[in-house]
This record gives structure tokens, sequence and C-alpha cells, in this order.
């Protein structure tokens, strides 16, 4: 037993020293992985094949016109960082406490700090429970991963329906577009698109000699209503909050031209493959008519998402509300047979459950935390977070697709103020709403010892939002400065 225990250990020192090696090329990745940038793939892989590759990532120079920032007093790491003795709670409780204090955080500050690796625990500020805002996606990432496995991925299918008649068929891609991502460049996760579906049904088409069909829609995969109930009523009434929730749409449920979000998701996704049938040489007769495909139909094309464990990264990665409401209805799927919201949170609680996560401290509602009636303790985010760092390999993507704090994700632009040496040393999930502010993650401080931490704060008053949130950003940089073992 201590020889298995010691074995996993070890690895996951190797898995979170390696983090830190991330902060030496994650200024240059983000960039492209979050498309902020002119994409520069064709810089890494030209025409020529045989053309020598860069040893490495930091080997490879910036496209010219690119300024990256520089990574402050960063040096590469060992294979392994021994960390010196055990982490204490004083020297963690005493890294913390003048942040915490901080008086724009409001009457409501809870805060949990554990040993990555034994669950020790090495502080406590307050009781129960808080709205979590966006962690809540820490939640939804695992149940996916463990539920839907990986590599599952989701299908959006054109089938027949009769004579001259085709139907549209959502699975459920969180991240379908409207026209191919190569259009502007590779984007991260890879995905598929309806002009690329609609040519591959047109040239099927039309090697039957079919030059002209009606064409069906069907989201039926994922219930109503689009629009949670425990959301806010000025997110339906204002109409670009967050989209209507369906498993067929283009662009998370976005226009083209505007980027604002559609009434009907599921008309305009099957609108804009109407038009691209018609660009590809198909007639179709009239407007798309909403329906169920039904079992007997014939698949004449398809397209396939992103897997799993892509999904998962980039809705933790850039807090993506609505691909993680679509995540939740897949979990509810799985494990209820139904894809709609209590399902969701139902899925994701009994998965929770079989994983051994303790669910007392968890009340939700949805799976992307704008609801602001859930309610989730610090414990059991540390839970989450520890089962995804040291349970099966298969759900460690929720840990390493955490923003690295000061490089990637919504952590790019934060972290700027105390403590620079702990910049990239802390990987952390945001949590943002009006008047609540939460960071959820994982941090090594400068003795190597891995601790995992939550950080919360609901009741802040509207003018210090911002200063609330860099209190949160320099407790967390606290832990990352701190020697919180013994003294070398």
């Amino acid at each position: 037993m201590g020889t298995k225990g010691g074995g996993t250990g070890r690895r996951i020192v190797r898995w979170v020293t390696g983090l830190l090696v991330l902060t030496l090329v994650a200024a240059g990745v983000a960039a492209w992985r979050l498309d902020l940038v002119e994409p520069w793939y064709d810089h890494f892989f030209g025409d020529d094949p045989t053309a020598p590759l860069a040893e490495s990532p930091v080997e490879v120079p910036p496209p010219p016109g690119l300024d990256l920032p520089a990574v402050p007093g960063m040096v590469p790491v060992a294979d392994e960082l021994a960390a010196t003795g055990r982490a204490t709670r004083p020297k963690v409780e005493a890294a913390l406490a003048p942040f915490l204090a901080d008086t724009d955080l409001g009457p409501h500050v809870l805060a949990a700090v554990d040993d990555l690796t034994t669950g020790r625990p090495l502080a406590r500020v307050g009781d129960g429970a808080a709205i979590p805002a966006s962690t809540t996606k820490l939640l939804t990432g695992l149940a996916a991963l463990d539920v839907l496995g990986p590599e599952r991925t989701f299908s959006t299918r054109v089938v027949t329906a009769g004579q001259n008649r085709v139907v549209l068929v959502g699975g459920g891609d969180p991240f379908l577009m409207a026209e191919p991502s190569s259009a502007d460049g590779p984007s991260y996760p890879a995905r598929a698109d309806v002009v690329t579906l609609a040519q591959q049904t047109a040239a099927a088409l039309l090697a039957q000699g079919r030059a002209k069909v009606r064409l069906g829609y069907d989201d039926s995969l994922f219930a109503t209503p689009g629009l949670n109930p425990a959301w806010p009523a000025s997110y339906a009434e204002e109409g670009d909050i967050v989209s209507p929730i369906s498993a067929l749409w283009v662009d998370e449920g976005r226009e083209a031209e505007s980027s604002r979000r559609v009434e009907d998701p599921s008309l305009y996704a099957a609108q804009v493959f109407a038009a691209a049938l018609v660009e590809a040489g198909v007639k179709v007769v009239g407007d798309p008519t909403h329906g169920v495909a039904g079992d007997s139909g014939s698949e004449i094309a398809s397209v396939a998402s992103a897997p799993v464990r892509e999904i998962v990264e980039r809705v933790l990665e850039v807090s993506d509300n609505e691909a993680a409401e679509v995540l939740a209805h897949h979990v509810g799927l799985a494990v209820r047979g139904t894809g709609d919201f209590e399902a969701g949170v139902e899925g994701t609680m009994r998965t929770l459950r079989a994983l051994g996560v303790p669910t007392a401290g968890i009340e939700i509602f949805d799976g992307s935390g704008l609801s602001r009636d859930n309610r989730i303790s610090p414990d059991a985010l540390l839970a989450v977070l520890r089962t995804a760092a040291t349970g099966d390999p298969a759900l460690r993507t929720v840990i390493e697709a955490l923003p690295v704090s000061g490089f990637t994700g919504s952590l790019t632009d934060r972290f700027a103020g105390a403590f620079p040496e702990a910049r990239g040393l802390v990987r952390a999930k945001t949590g943002t709403l009006t008047a609540v502010s939460s960071l959820a993650g994982v941090v090594v401080d400068q003795q190597g010892h891995q601790l995992v931490f939550v950080l919360m704060a609901d009741r802040i008053r509207k003018p210090q939002e911002t200063a609330a949130e860099n209190a949160l950003d320099d407790a967390a940089a606290a832990l990352g400065a701190c020697a919180c073992g013994p003294a070398t």
C-alpha cells in the first residue's frame, strides 16, 4: 500500500511540476489557442513537409508584428520538484490572511486550502456555502468526462425523410459553426460546420440526380425550455446574455454578422444550412420546417464535434456558458435519458456521488453557474478538484484546462498585482457574477508544495467588484509566493 501511494505521489509531483513548464510557453500559445491574434499555424506547419521543426515551443519565434509579454523571473525547472517538508497550516493561513481580510470583499468570505496529494487541511475561513458563479463549471466538466468519456464526439447529421425531403438533425455539438474555421485560420478545438455538411449533402444528392429538396430540422435531442427557469428574468428580457440551449445551433446561437444571439437558434441553423445547400447547387423548396426525423430515414452526410476532453478544456479556459450547458444536457441524457436543465443537474450530482465527491455542500440548478440560486461549499469544490487531480487520469483534463495566472484564458489579464514571482504558478477557474467573485484551482508554492484552494466572496458591493477580484488574485498569488514549509 505504501509503495502504491508513493508512486502516486511522485506522479502527481511530476505532473504538477509540468504545469510550471507551461509558463515558459503559455504566453506564446495562448493567443493562438484562444483566437486572440492572427493565427500562425503555418508558422509551425508550412507547405514543406521536410522542413525541420524547432526542438521545443520556446525555440519558435513569434510571427512578425506579434509582441508577446515577457515571462518575469521564470527559469526552467527540474524534472521533479522535491518539496521541503510539509506545508504548514500557520504559514498558509498567514499568507492568506491580509488579503482575505480586505474589506472590498464584503462581509461573506469563504476560503479553503488543502494539500493536493493527501487532502490534509491547511486553511479554513468562514462556514457554509456561497454563490459559486462559474466555478460550477468544474462540476460539469468532471461529470461530462466521467459519464460521456473524454473521446466522445457529437454528430450533426442529414437524413432522408421521404421523397425529395431531407432533415438536418442536431446532435448537441456545442461548437458547430456556420462556416469552416479555416476561413479565419485554425481554431482550438477543431470545429465542425454546416457549410461543409451542406457541401457533402449536396454532393450525395446530386450524385443521385436530386437537385431539389424540402428541408426539415430536428432539435429534439434536447428538451425545452431553452432558458433555465432558475436564471434571472433579465437574461431572457435582454436577449443577449445567454443563448437558448439547443441541440442544433451554429456559432452558439449567434448571428454571423453581429454576433448577437438569435431568438430561435435551431431555425437559424437550418436557414444557414439551407443557404449553403443552395450555394452548393441544390434548390431548397419553401422554408425549413421543424419536426422529428424519426428512425426510418437513411443518413446522407454528417460532421462530428471535437472530443469531450477538448470541449471541457475550452469551457474551463474561457468560461463558456452555453457550451457548459450543452455538456450538462448530455450528462442528463446519459444518466437520466433526458436532455434538459433538471436532468443535467441530477446527472451531475449522481456522477459526483459515484466518484466519491461529498455533495452535502452542493445545491445547483444549472451547469454553467449563471444561476444565483446555486450554492457550493469550498470543501465540495476542493473535493472536485482533488478527484480530478488524483483520480482516474481521464478526469485530469479538469486540472490541465484551468487558466494559468497571468497567461491564459480567463486569467490572461489578471494577477498583475502583488507577488509577480507567483505568475504562472497558479491555475484556477474563475467565477464572476454581480457582487460575486471566486477562484478555485491548484498552486505550487516556492518550495514545491502542491496545494488545492478555493476562495469565494458573494456579497461584494458593486463599486468594489474589481478591487475584490484583485484581492482574491493576490490571495491566490500569496500561496504561490509562499515558502509554506519549514525553512531550508
